[in-house]
């Protein structure tokens, strides 16, 4: 997508979501940001708006960020309808101002989700995928020294899919860009970099069980295959983990029933 030219500034119209705190009613409310440099990340321009708000007594547009690197999935903000805005393989944070034109309208909202309930404006409570990586998301290592890393042999094809699967950052996209609000490429890829690992085997069967049922008890959509959530991820994490997840998933269910 082509945007302005970094010889210039812009002037943009956002559209943006703001609410006190989750149980008040939201609302979009208009701004102007003004003579914003094409250079500037999407977050550097909201800096400039709320100093503009800040210095008129305002509130100030309220946002999640961190790294501001694309590595800490704590930026996420629906942009014009697209999770993290119109370029693919890009968080919020790396996205810059040139990607759009001078006098473009943008609306602005947080992740819509019964299980991501807005904390305010556009920042939401996510708290929903640490419960669900506490549910399986992890191995069990005995204590000591650590092991020979080349003691363990691992397949360089599994290797090479557990590192594509662990690139996930938990930013969440995949459920705001899903028409259920499925987080499956969530669950899929945080199961999929142990299951594949031959650390990961002894509790195989247990993970994928318990961070189903956590995904489903934190009132996440099911899937439907839309692939909604692989064409928003930032990291491109495919949807074939979730087809994995599901063969192991299925596998487990029989398991539990006939032991």
């Amino acid at each position: 997508m082509g945007g302005t030219g970094s010889d210039q500034t812009m002037n943009l119209t956002l559209n943006v979501w703001r609410q006190k705190n989750r149980r008040a009613e939201g609302e979009f409310v208009t701004y102007e940001a003004k003579d914003i440099n094409p250079d500037m990340s999407f977050l550097e321009m909201l800096d400039v708006v709320n100093e503009h708000l800040i210095s008129r007594g305002e509130e100030p547009i309220a946002f999640d960020h961190d790294c501001r690197e694309g590595i800490c999935g704590q930026c996420g903000i629906v942009i014009n309808g697209s999770p993290h805005g119109p370029r693919g393989a890009t968080t919020t944070c790396q996205l810059h101002m040139r990607s759009f034109h001078n006098g473009d309208v943008l609306t602005l909202e947080p992740w819509r989700a019964n299980a991501f309930p807005v904390i305010k404006d556009l920042m939401v409570d996510r708290g929903a995928f640490d419960r669900i990586v506490a549910a399986g998301g992890f191995i069990t290592a005995p204590t000591g020294n650590a092991p020979e890393a080349n003691s363990v042999p691992v397949p360089k094809e599994n290797a090479d899919l557990a590192m594509d699967a662990a690139a996930c950052i938990g930013c969440g996209a995949c459920v705001a860009a899903c028409p259920n609000a499925s987080a499956m490429l969530f669950v899929a890829a945080k199961a999929s970099h142990l299951n594949l690992l031959p650390q990961g085997q002894p509790e195989r069967s247990r993970r994928v069980l318990g961070m189903v049922e956590r995904m489903d008890g934190e009132g996440f959509g099911g899937c439907t295959n839309h692939g909604e959530c692989e064409a928003a991820c930032p990291k491109e994490i495919s949807i074939k983990f979730i087809a994995r997840m599901n063969r192991d998933h299925h596998k487990a269910s029989l398991l539990r029933i006939f032991s």
